[in-house]
């Protein structure tokens, strides 16, 4: 009579590689959210979102190439910017060029806001992520998450425009 098998799981590396980044996924964000709205009054997700805006031609993208490098759906970051906009740091409107579009266009106080808050945001990505580990070890890193995100189809990550 033949052995039972359950389904095939991990082996010891295979788990001890995975947990490491399933860990790093669950308390990485946390993280960064308590910093950004303990210093700067901002989730990470707002952040990003004026932070993409910031490096954007004219500080303005379409809302929904803004939800793509925000992975985000339209309806999520609808209730982001409706907020942002409430602060005064992002503008809406209609799309000159095709009326079915919406634009998304940071402010100058919108400007303030993410100049104000990235110097406290990357000392935290210095002290979490980057500090951690050799310049070696960051090349590696790179080359890991393009690899990851290249298998999920996700593509390359955001880039300012120009870098």
């Amino acid at each position: 009579m033949g052995e039972a098998h359950g389904p095939p799981g991990f082996d010891d590396a295979e788990l001890l590689t995975w947990s490491g980044l399933a860990t790093v996924l669950e308390w990485l964000p946390a993280l960064l959210d308590a910093q950004l709205q303990r210093d700067a009054d901002l989730t990470h997700f707002e952040f990003g979102v004026l932070f993409a805006l910031m490096h954007a031609p004219d500080r303005t993208l379409r809302m929904s190439v803004l939800a793509g490098y925000a992975n985000s759906t339209l309806t999520r970051l609808s209730r982001a910017v409706t907020r942002l906009e409430r602060r005064r740091w992002v503008e809406r409107a209609v799309d000159p060029q095709d009326g079915r579009y919406t634009l998304a266009t940071l402010t100058d106080l919108g400007r303030d806001k993410v100049e104000e808050a990235t110097p406290g945001h990357v000392a935290t990505v210095r002290r979490l992520v980057l500090q951690p580990l050799t310049k070696a070890q960051q090349h590696q890193l790179q080359d890991i998450t393009r690899r990851i995100l290249s298998a999920a189809s996700i593509g390359q990550p955001w880039r300012p425009p120009g870098a």
